[in-house]
């Protein structure tokens, strides 16, 4: 059983545009533990769930971990794109630079010192997850607060 579940998400009101990046760390029995986010001004979807990962990585201990997104990018990303990545020297099945390359090697280097701790779980966004509705809701407030104050 893992010692944190953290849910995490993105939310950018435009793409590229202003985002913010939402974390909610629970307990295995859903007590939340902590919450946070950070707005972006000028920011895509993409690197805000990436950001929310690593943000959410920094601030937890060394464990087991589960991390729960609705971001099929990232977890395809993290568990089996960025191998090929790597291998092909950065550039994606296009042969094109891989974008957010920054964020994928600070995440790469960040999973890789869980040993093994960390799991992967996607669920469907806006599907009554509680963590997950929870994430989204604050990724969205606070991307919302940041186009309303622009």
């Amino acid at each position: 059983m893992p010692q944190f579940i953290i849910y995490v998400d993105g939310s950018c009101k435009r793409n590229p545009g202003p985002g913010a990046a939402a974390v909610v760390i629970t307990m295995p029995d859903g007590v939340i533990v902590k919450e946070f986010v950070r707005a972006y001004r000028d920011t895509t979807n993409n690197r805000m769930e990436l950001i929310a990962v690593i943000s959410a990585l920094k601030a937890v201990p060394r464990g087991d971990i589960q991390i729960v997104t609705d971001s099929q990018y990232v977890v395809k990303g993290i568990t089996g794109w960025i191998k090929g990545w790597k291998a092909k020297g950065w550039v994606n099945a296009q042969r094109k630079p891989v974008l957010n390359k920054d964020l994928w090697v600070e995440l790469d280097s960040l999973a890789a010192a869980h040993d093994g701790a960390l799991t992967w779980q996607w669920t469907r966004g806006h599907a009554g997850t509680p963590g997950n509705e929870r994430a989204d809701a604050l990724a969205q407030q606070a991307a919302e607060e940041l186009c309303a104050n622009a």
